[in-house]
């Protein structure tokens, strides 16, 4: 609407889609009243709280996200709330990455993450442009299936009216740079979506790591774990071992700039690996942007600013709260009933960036929080 470049908007971080968020974006020498001017035709958005700086914004910078979330429709006691949400405060959750960090369809961001770290770019175009199980809209199924037949970049992408998506970026890139250049075909898909596979492979193997670490170890810092001192980590000794607690410990994303547990878990970094065609100790890529230099994550997490309240409520559509967007439209609060027939718990609570609300949730419900297994329950009580 602006008709300008999107690289003059900056911000800290991608918000949820299945969500009312607000965060805050720069944008470059825009006047606050062009601004305020679009909220009279933006859909689903509101733009306010204007200020002028003299920076940009960087991904990085931002401290953390607080949450409010409505649990409907509970059938657990008040104890059984109070002990799950007082666990969820006092001891935290695993710091797992989220079912979101693997993507939503039939092939897993991570399976492209590791063709891409194996250089084995027939695989890396196959597993994106393959046909799939599982729902797609119909040109995207189109389109896989002309590619499948004739291998005919030109052909696939008459089937698809939305180019913008990965499958017409990097068919846009076979056309251009021909079949036998995919390295520079993939190139023409933008970096933060080409970093995300491989970061997401990373995250899968963190993920498989701490599972194992905790089963091995359970929650307790033992000699050979890793803990930060500043920015550098070090491994815990025999002798310094009651120093330190499971909220203490950080486990490493591969890569080549970091260090291993020195129990177990560090040889089951390299097994894993191994298993994936990969070599630990080279983490360096040919194309640099594909080297990974790694990272070190907490194993677990506790929220800060956790409270919880159980409401009750008759009609389902009625919201349980007012959002930050209610708030500066004047919205008032709903009223809800004493004794309505359905219990909902309302928590808020706050996260450090990076961290899942997906995976504090699941902590609290001690179930599956995929939205195929939530979308389920959400329609057989509502029927």
């Amino acid at each position: 609407l602006l008709r300008v470049k999107p690289n003059i908007f900056s911000y800290m971080g991608t918000k949820d889609k299945r969500a009312i968020t607000v965060q805050e974006i720069a944008v470059l020498r825009i006047t606050a009243q062009r601004l305020a001017h679009l909220n009279k035709c933006l859909m689903n958005f509101k733009l306010g709280n204007f200020s002028y700086k003299n920076h940009p914004l960087k991904l990085g910078e931002l401290q953390g996200n607080h949450f409010t979330v409505v649990l409907r429709n509970i059938t657990g006691t008040d104890d059984q709330i109070e002990q799950a949400m007082h666990s969820l405060r006092e001891i935290g959750f695993i710091n797992y990455y989220g079912m979101q960090r693997f993507g939503t369809t039939a092939v897993p961001t991570y399976q492209i993450g590791r063709a891409i770290l194996q250089n084995n770019w027939n695989e890396v175009m196959d597993l994106i442009l393959k046909p799939r199980p599982g729902a797609e809209k119909g040109y995207l199924v189109k389109c896989r299936e002309e590619w499948a037949k004739t291998k005919d970049p030109a052909a696939a992408l008459k089937k698809l009216p939305v180019k913008r998506c990965v499958e017409g970026q990097l068919l846009r890139g076979l056309l251009k740079y021909g079949m036998k250049n995919i390295i520079s075909a993939f190139g023409i898909i933008p970096r933060n979506n080409r970093l995300m596979y491989i970061h997401s492979y990373q995250s899968y193997v963190w993920n498989n790591m701490v599972s194992k670490r905790i089963e091995e170890y359970g929650l307790r810092a033992v000699p050979g774990d890793l803990t930060l001192k500043g920015a550098t980590a070090v491994h815990i000794e025999e002798g310094d071992v009651d120093n330190y607690t499971i909220h203490d410990v950080v486990m490493p994303l591969p890569g080549f700039d970091v260090i291993y547990p020195k129990h177990k878990i560090g040889e089951a970094y390299k097994e894993m690996l191994v298993a994936d065609n990969l070599d630990i100790n080279n983490m360096r890529h040919k194309i640099r942007d594909y080297s990974l230099s790694g990272a070190y994550r907490k194993i677990i997490i506790r929220p800060q600013n956790v409270s919880w309240e159980v409401v009750a409520y008759d009609d389902p559509r009625i919201p349980l709260f007012t959002t930050d967007l209610d708030k500066l439209e004047g919205k008032p609060l709903p009223v809800l009933p004493t004794d309505g027939k359905f219990r909902a718990l309302k928590m808020e609570f706050s996260l450090p960036p990076s961290t899942y609300a997906t995976m504090a949730i699941r902590e609290v419900l001690k179930m599956d929080t995929s939205i195929k297994n939530q979308t389920q329950l959400n329609t057989t009580w509502l029927r």
